[in-house]
């Protein structure tokens, strides 16, 4: 904002400084983009599309480094065999031998990932809008760091290595549905193993039940859904176990950026925006000109200035046409305060005395 210039008595002109708002106006603005609000549904449903896209198109994007990232899967091998920690062979080989249960994994593995996410993000739009957009947040930033992870390690899963014993199971029982393996896997980079998204995501929708939900069997769900991502991963031969403590680090990193940005951990905000100039932000339109209609409120009647009139609705000189100074007019007519109706029998003389009752005329 410019300066306001004013002359003097002795004819030189001062700058009056003007207070400067830019700093106060950026504040407001920051302060306004951390406080929760409820979300916008169709907002909602184009960011989580357009977020989604972008994330496919980045990881796909990812230079393939073959070579690089066989390397780096025997790195990882010979690692979990040090740890001892190196049985996902083996849990691959018992599930690869019962066809009816590493068929309904491959199916979880290519499905589940997505749907579960979208229902929860769903769950948490309509019953906890408070803490949508903090939740919703930490699982973004998730995201987001995993595509580093993919960037600057590339790591070919267990059903690539060669010579491991190993057995892609998508392809030798012809799953349909999954990006991994078969026909659609020119389509996605099959060497984006580390971190693992399946494990991030999952323990983000199993946290987010847990905490939030009510009814106790919906609550278990929330911690039975990543226990049996974890194995389904594992029994596809799709990631290490090691893949799973990326993910589980990505998803800290996420809740610790929706922390800071928020005050204040996603499920500790309050389950409904907070109210904006005394009004909720969840309420409408409607609700609020109900709220300050007084249609609603009973029928006051003031000295000269509002008489109750039909159906309840307030009377007042002006709505009848009256002036104030027009004491003839029915609009500015005040009742006298009415005595209280008494029954004859109980009625008294000044001196105490009741009245004398009429006697009823004796018939002839």
């Amino acid at each position: 904002m410019g300066d306001t210039t004013v002359t003097t008595l002795d004819g030189r002109d001062q700058a009056i400084p003007q207070p400067v708002a830019d700093e106060a106006t950026g504040r407001s603005v920051l302060r306004r983009l951390r406080t929760p609000r409820r979300p916008r549904f169709w907002f909602e449903i184009l960011l989580v599309a357009v977020s989604y896209w972008t994330y496919s198109l980045i990881r796909n994007a990812v230079p393939e480094q073959r070579s690089e990232a066989l390397s780096n899967a025997d790195w990882i091998w010979k690692v979990e065999h040090h740890l001892g920690i190196a049985v996902e062979d083996s849990v691959n080989r018992a599930v690869n031998s019962v066809e009816w249960l590493v068929v309904g994994m491959n199916y979880y593995y290519a499905t589940l990932h997505f749907v579960v996410t979208l229902g929860v993000l769903v769950w948490l739009y309509r019953r906890h809008p408070g803490r949508y957009a903090a939740t919703r947040l930490a699982l973004f930033a998730t995201t987001a760091v995993a595509l580093v992870g993919y960037y600057f390690y590339p790591l070919a899963p267990p059903r690539l290595m060669t010579n491991s014993g190993f057995i892609d199971t998508v392809l030798v029982h012809q799953t349909w549905g999954s990006m991994a393996s078969g026909d659609l896997k020119h389509m996605s980079n099959q060497y984006a193993a580390m971190p693992s998204m399946h494990i991030g995501w999952s323990v983000w929708c199993g946290l987010t039940i847990f905490v939030l939900a009510s009814v106790p069997w919906v609550r278990v769900l929330g911690v039975v859904y990543p226990a049996v991502t974890l194995v389904v991963i594992v029994a596809t031969a799709n990631h290490f176990w090691l893949d799973a403590v990326g993910g589980l680090l990505c998803l800290a990193f996420g809740f610790l950026v929706a922390g800071i940005w928020y005050g204040s951990s996603p499920y500790t905000l309050p389950r409904r925006p907070p109210a904006v100039n005394g009004v909720s932000a969840a309420g409408s339109l409607r609700g609020r000109r109900r709220a300050l209609s007084p249609a609603g409120l009973p029928p006051v009647a003031a000295h000269g200035s509002v008489v109750a009139g039909r159906a309840g609705v307030p009377r007042t000189p002006e709505s009848t046409g009256a002036h104030p100074g027009d004491h003839d007019s029915p609009g500015s007519r005040v009742p006298a305060e009415a005595e209280p109706l008494t029954a004859p029998e109980n009625r008294r003389t000044e001196d105490g005395a009741s009245p004398a009752r009429p006697r009823p005329a004796s018939r002839a």
